[in-house]
């Protein structure tokens, strides 16, 4: 029976892993559809006081359910592993009081310390936004328990449907609710309330899916069958091993909350130092936040949905002790993440504003500030993908500790900045990115350094200069005819689109002429083999020496 549970794994694995990448694109692009009607709806000052709330929820969220699902599925995988049924259902029943206790207190903690948040963040017309918000940490929470009990059985689809669910049920609850506040002619902190009941329902919702599908779930014959353990674990002893387990990832992962907290703080209280109101302070965090972080937010999630089924390869070579093959798993992941990331990064800071104008063009006073704030945010994709690309090398040799000290680092650089740059009045809120790419960059060059401990990669560079050296060229021809069409036809959508479709395709055409993709990539693709013959008969891609000899990234 153990075998057939470590055979079945091995099958769905990677099947998991893409459909969770999905569905974490598909809520991406979702919430970003989301918040163009909520800034119609409660404007830049409305979004302000909601993404307030839901920062202070965030990090609630993220203490709650960052480590614990994945805990609990390590725990309930090994059990089934060993074929105990006895053991899995001790766990899960053992597991749920502790999820449902967590979700409980952070609920009552948001609740009961609203006024003092609001105090913190100095924003007090945010109170109505976080107690509307605050039940769905506790919903959040029993979401997180049941998903990582289906994890524990390799089932990955009801996680990803609930994610969707949850999102869509946001969308369509906020706006609901934001337009029926708006109809009684509520003021903007109200309407931001309702907003934030949306998101609560949305979560609610998720739930409802998540414990139908528990109730039709059954375990399979090993868990009817099997011979339980005379003795199974205690109560005290489950939630020790899931605090053991679950306590360093839930740290690492509210590092980076709690860099997004400081970070609203900084901003409001430090703008408000430098002469802004309330109103204007928030107006300002608000169009940061809902346009210029949701645009930046986004492409991180698809370009790393795209490189992450290169971990178990690379989990996979380590555990078969090849050092060969583990230097070139890096060089390919880190290289892959290059060919994304770079043109992405430098798309973003050239056509910051015309793709702000595109998705949120109801709203030119929001674009106006947030547009500048994008374009210096725009270098930082690179850097953030290259952060999910390191921490993953790191994560694959076990060193789960190391990415918790790189982000230690990187979040004092962005503390440090933030509070210089944002009080300079001739600087401002673009004190934030500036700050944000500090930080990104000291991230990846630590874990650049941890990570030559583990496994030495040398020539860097080598895998870098081509993919910049074309996404230059490609975004500096497709801007430069997108600034002439403009100012004889003006800036319109379709041209606005026509540009970026122009400079994936220049992109293609000098990566490939420049060799900055190698077969050896392409063939990592689904269909790769078919591409790879394909490119060949149109004299796109050539075998270089390099990829002649065995180890083609040496």
């Amino acid at each position: 029976m153990a075998e057939r549970l470590r055979e079945n794994t091995g099958k769905t694995f990677l099947s998991g892993v893409l459909l969770l990448s999905l569905s974490t694109v598909l809520v991406k692009i979702i919430g970003l559809i989301y918040k163009i009607p909520m800034l119609t709806y409660l404007g830049s000052v409305g979004m302000g006081y909601f993404n307030s709330a839901y920062e202070i929820y965030a990090l609630f969220c993220v203490i709650s359910t960052a480590g614990l699902p994945v805990a609990l599925s390590v725990m309930i995988a090994s059990a089934r592993a060993r074929g105990n049924g006895g053991e899995v259902r001790c766990i899960w029943r053992h597991s749920l009081r502790i999820f449902i206790g967590v979700g409980m207190l952070g609920t009552a903690v948001m609740l009961l310390f609203s006024r003092r948040f609001c105090q913190m963040i100095q924003s007090e017309h945010a109170l109505g936004s976080i107690l509307a918000i605050s039940p769905t940490v506790f919903f959040i929470c029993v979401s997180s328990a049941l998903r990582g009990y289906f994890q524990g059985y390799q089932r990955m689809l009801p996680t990803a449907v609930s994610q969707v669910i949850e999102s869509l049920g946001k969308i369509v609850f906020g706006v609901l609710l934001a337009r029926y506040a708006l109809g009684r002619g509520y003021d903007t902190p109200t309407v931001a309330a309702f907003a934030g009941m949306g998101l609560t329902l949305g979560t609610a919702l998720s739930l409802l899916y998540l414990v139908l599908e528990k109730i039709r779930f059954s375990p399979g014959e090993e868990e009817d069958t099997a011979l339980a353990e005379p003795r199974l674990p205690s109560a005290a002893r489950i939630w020790s091993r899931l605090a053991k387990l679950a306590i360093p990832m839930t740290l690492g992962a509210s590092l980076v909350s709690m860099t997004k907290l400081v970070d609203m703080t900084m901003i409001l209280r430090r703008l408000q130092s430098i002469g802004y109101s309330e109103v204007l302070a928030n107006e300002a965090y608000g169009s940061y936040t809902t346009l210029a972080l949701s645009v930046y937010g986004l492409l991180p999630t698809l370009v790393n949905s795209i490189a992450l089924p290169l971990v178990p390869m690379l989990s996979a070579a380590i555990a078969s002790g090849d050092r060969a093959r583990q230097e070139d798993m890096i060089r390919n992941s880190y290289q892959l993440t290059a060919l994304f990331a770079l043109p992405a990064s430098l798309g973003v800071a050239a056509y910051a504003e015309p793709i702000l104008r595109l998705l949120f063009g109801g709203t030119p006073s929001a674009v106006e500030i947030a547009a500048p704030l994008l374009s210096a945010l725009g270098m930082s994709v690179f850097f953030s993908c290259m952060i999910t690309a390191t921490n993953s090398v790191l994560h694959a040799y076990q060193a789960v500790k190391r990415p918790i000290v790189s982000m230690l680092a990187g979040a004092a650089i962005k503390i440090l900045t933030a509070y210089l740059l944002i009080g300079n009045p001739r600087i401002a809120l673009l004190g934030a990115p500036i700050s944000t790419f500090l930080c990104n960059v000291t991230v990846v060059c630590v874990n650049l350094l941890f990570a030559a401990t583990l496994c030495h990669v040398s020539g860097l560079w080598q895998l870098f200069w081509r993919p910049l050296a074309a996404a230059t060229l490609s975004i500096g021809v497709s801007y430069a005819v997108y600034w002439i069409l403009s100012t004889h036809i003006g800036k319109h959508a379709m041209l606005t689109v026509s540009a970026i479709l122009l400079a994936m395709i220049f992109y293609l055409i000098f990566a490939l002429a420049m060799g900055a993709v190698k077969e050896s990539l392409i063939q990592m693709l689904p269909q790769g083999d078919r591409l790879c013959k394909i490119l060949k008969k149109l004299r796109l891609l050539g075998v270089s020496p390099a990829t002649e000899k065995k180890g083609a990234f040496k």
